[in-house]
């Protein structure tokens, strides 16, 4: 069940510093405290959902979120992961057009949901904004590009090797020698992000930890072999 919270004012925003609010001046960020609400979601719950319209965006205080779509057959392909600081759905808004994905939370989080209209208010009163607006726009369709070559000339083992070097960056903690992937992923997930099979994700994970590349702690991964996996990841480049 959601609950929302009280007013969590943007200027005392832990997570600002990260997303693309960073650089608001203090009118623009009382602009955005003023009309937005905070929501407490737990783990499973969606925030929207692929061909409903977009009356807002969404801003990641904490937790993570995945952003996927289905296919006809029901079957999930997650096209990305957001945390703190990110920002899900403008695309949708600004092109005026229905959600293209959905997003549901894997990691119980806080997400403050601003409205269209100051959403659009901040982008015309901010150039600073705009322009990191655009930027990240223009990285989404790189990020696409170059999935798109990845599924066509990587193989699984790379591609998957590398997913871990992106989960070890975003969420690794470090410690003796190793760092720990701090997120709960189901082998379902992690197949889903490089558009495979379950069964194959098992399969290389178990062999990925007998060439001591990585160690398997419960649900968590750790890295053992940053190189290692480097060098996998890269084997064509």
């Amino acid at each position: 069940m959601s609950k929302t919270s009280s007013i969590h004012p943007c200027d005392l925003c832990t997570s600002r510093k990260f997303s693309m609010f960073s650089e608001l001046t203090e009118e623009q960020a009382c602009n955005i405290s003023d009309n937005k609400n905070m929501i407490s979601h737990r783990k499973g719950q969606m925030l929207y959902y692929e061909g409903a319209k977009p009356l807002g965006v969404f801003c990641v205080n904490s937790g993570v979120i995945k952003v996927f779509k289905t296919a006809s057959n029901g079957k999930e392909q997650i096209i990305h992961l957001e945390s703190k600081g990110g920002l899900l759905g403008y695309t949708a808004l600004l092109g005026e057009e229905n959600y293209t994905n959905s997003a549901m939370v894997i990691e119980d989080a806080k997400i403050c949901f601003i409205p269209k209209e100051s959403f659009l208010k901040t982008i015309i009163s901010s150039g600073p904004f705009f322009k990191k607006l655009t930027k990240a726009l223009s990285h989404e369709i790189g990020v696409m590009e170059e999935k798109l070559v990845d599924a066509s000339q990587k193989s699984i083992r790379e591609r998957l090797a590398y997913l871990l070097l992106q989960l070890a960056n975003s969420y690794g903690l470090d410690g003796a020698g190793h760092q720990q992937i701090d997120l709960v992923l189901s082998r379902e997930e992690i197949a889903s992000l490089i558009g495979t099979a379950t069964e194959s994700v098992i399969r290389l994970l178990s062999e990925f930890k007998k060439d001591k590349l990585i160690e398997l702690k419960g649900k968590k991964i750790v890295i053992l072999d940053k190189e290692g996996l480097v060098k996998l990841s890269d084997f064509y480049a």
